[in-house]
């Protein structure tokens, strides 16, 4: 049997798809709930640690960086410390003062460049020390996060395992439904639903009010909306509306006519009893005229 073309479905029809597919989307969204906030503090740890892993990462380029400036240092240092041995043997052959104030001078420079090139050695060591220090903290607490991390995942996977098959079963029915609406008609309901804070597209009428921002509806809109002729959202929050007995709920009707019968029943008494005292009224005034 050929598919029915959504284009070529009734109103009713389509909207009878719609809550279907609501009905079921809504399952999968408490099926969802059952994760609680698991999922996103699986996710809060993963980047956490991904954040954490950034900066121990961050950190031994750091150290690496000092190293190769110690090492550039010891280097100049030992250029240093060998020109001043040349100089110093220099200055044995020296023939004039001019000569010596120079190599003197050079001596005394290179000098102050070795306690300079130790200073910044000293500075790099103990700069070493404390990232070295943040890295151990940082890596101890990715084994925390990581230990965390697992346990979390566990509990996820274990709630996950419980619902999958339900879950799987009803995103198949999602497909079906999915595919028996129009395509305009479905984006609208998706994007009513995303909007909507208990993620309902499609409410039923309940006590002539909207099921889903519980306003009232007009009479004469609560008749349109059982006619079926037409699509009809709510004026409040836009929800698209249906009549209970085409969501498959049934109402209970109250006794009206017995109601009414007593309301009237009181009102007759009522009627009667206000008939007798005013003619017993105006009797006691002719009365009080005939005395005077």
């Amino acid at each position: 049997m050929a598919k029915k073309d959504p284009s070529e479905l009734s109103v009713e029809e389509r909207l009878k798809t719609l809550y279907q597919l609501q009905t079921a989307l809504s399952a999968i969204d408490e099926k969802r709930m059952l994760r609680g906030e698991l999922p996103l503090e699986v996710q809060d740890l993963e980047d956490e640690i991904e954040g954490l892993t950034t900066r121990v990462e961050k950190i031994a380029a750091d150290i690496a960086d000092y190293q190769r400036a110690i090492s550039q240092k010891k280097g100049e240092i030992a250029d240093a410390e060998a020109s001043v041995e040349r100089y110093k043997a220099q200055l044995d052959e020296v023939k004039n003062n001019r000569e010596y104030d120079t190599l003197s001078k050079e001596i005394e420079f290179q000098t102050l460049e070795i306690e300079l090139c130790n200073k910044k050695i000293r500075e790099a060591n103990n700069k070493i020390m404390d990232k070295q220090r943040e890295q151990e903290a940082s890596e101890a607490l990715i084994a925390e996060r990581q230990g965390d991390l697992e346990v979390k995942k566990n509990e996820l996977d274990e709630i996950m395992e419980e619902t999958r098959v339900e879950e799987e079963k009803l995103k198949e029915q999602v497909k079906n439904l999915e595919a028996k609406i129009e395509g305009r008609l479905l984006t609208s309901f998706k994007r009513i639903r995303k909007n909507a804070r208990n993620g309902l597209g499609i409410v039923y009428v309940q006590r002539d009010a909207c099921g889903g921002c519980f306003n009232k509806i007009p009479p004469q809109r609560q008749l349109d909306i059982k006619m079926h002729k037409k699509i009809i959202v709510c004026e409040y929050c836009g929800r698209i509306m249906i009549d209970p007995e085409l969501a498959g709920v049934k109402v209970e009707k109250a006794p009206v006519a017995a109601e009414e019968k007593k309301g009237r029943a009181k009102r007759s008494i009522r009627k009667s009893s206000g008939t007798a005292t005013s003619s017993a009224n105006s009797k006691k005034a002719a009365d009080a005229n005939d005395m005077f």
